[in-house]
């Protein structure tokens, strides 16, 4: 009956279509709240989900060819911090085509092995192509074989735990930046003066993740050859791991510590010096260019 009475003063009086029109207008401003309420929460959830996982292929800086890589090889040493004598190496580059290989290897006294080799394009921008890591022997307590293959997005990882060895393929969608290897290779063509660079690499750990590198200039430091002396420019590599992880990171001791790399600037930027660990958890090592020593003289200066 209610229903009907409605319906006949609908007809015949404005009273009731006032009422009509009052609910009408609480039941519209109502919705409208309800689906903003609704919006707002959908846009946290995909920004929480684009930062935590999509954040790594975000942003993607791409370093542009200042100075082209060519053939070289170079002599290096590797120390602890306390200036202890630990490995020497080579760095050997050469350029086939459009590629530049550019391989890092050290050899260290209780027989441990480092050998990095990076291939890479160099057209217009630096762009990592693939990237090989094997770390073998006492030095270091979780050894580990990283292939990182960009085009195909295929990571393998063979490694070491407690005596037990572990195989994994995964593939990781990597952003057009990643530079897992290359960091010695960047710094020569960034600018001392450039705001802040960001770029990304795969950690070649045993579990590999992208992340970002952020580097910075922080002036430059005096050294000397032969007596003359030069300008090295200091630059500092900061790691940003994504999401909740990094969040947690320093929390729990996880945070790397930054990397220092220094380079003579000028026409012909030169690496001089490296400092920092080369393995997830690792020390702080110094790796600097290797003084020549010639037959007859002391072969072992400094032990």
């Amino acid at each position: 009956m209610a229903d009907t009475a409605l319906g006949d003063d609908a007809v015949d009086g404005e009273e009731p279509k006032r009422a009509t029109v009052s609910v009408s207008v609480a039941i519209s401003s109502a919705l409208p709240r309800s689906i903003n309420q609704a919006k707002h929460r959908l846009a946290c959830y995909l920004v929480a989900f684009i930062s935590i996982y999509w954040g790594p292929l975000l942003g993607a800086t791409l370093i542009p060819v200042k100075h082209k890589e060519g053939v070289s090889h170079g002599f290096i040493v590797l120390h602890s911090e306390d200036g202890r004598r630990l490995a020497t190496g080579d760095m050997i580059q050469t350029v086939e085509g459009g590629r530049v290989t550019s391989e890092v290897v050290l050899h260290f006294a209780d027989g441990s092995v480092h050998d990095e080799v990076t291939v890479f394009s160099q057209n217009h921008e630096f762009r990592l192509i693939r990237d090989t890591l094997h770390q073998h022997g006492p030095s270091f307590p979780h050894p580990v074989d990283v292939s990182i293959d960009v085009p195909s997005g295929t990571v393998k990882v063979r490694s070491e735990t407690d005596g037990k060895n572990k195989s994994q393929e995964r593939h990781i969608d990597m952003p057009d930046d990643v530079a897992t290897g290359m960091a010695l290779t960047l710094v020569k063509n960034i600018p001392a003066s450039a705001p802040e660079t960001t770029i990304s690499i795969v950690t070649t750990g045993p579990k590999p993740q992208v992340i970002k590198l952020k580097i910075h200039s922080e002036g430059e430091r005096l050294f000397w050859s032969g007596g003359e002396a030069h300008k090295a420019i200091h630059y500092v590599v900061h790691a940003d791991i994504p999401g909740l992880k990094g969040a947690v990171a320093p929390l729990v001791g996880k945070q790397p510590p930054d990397t220092h790399v220094w380079v003579l600037g000028g026409k012909a930027p030169t690496f001089v010096k490296f400092e920092g660990p080369l393995y997830e958890q690792g020390p702080i090592w110094v790796v600097d260019l290797a003084p020549l020593k010639w037959s007859g003289d002391n072969p072992n200066p400094g032990k």
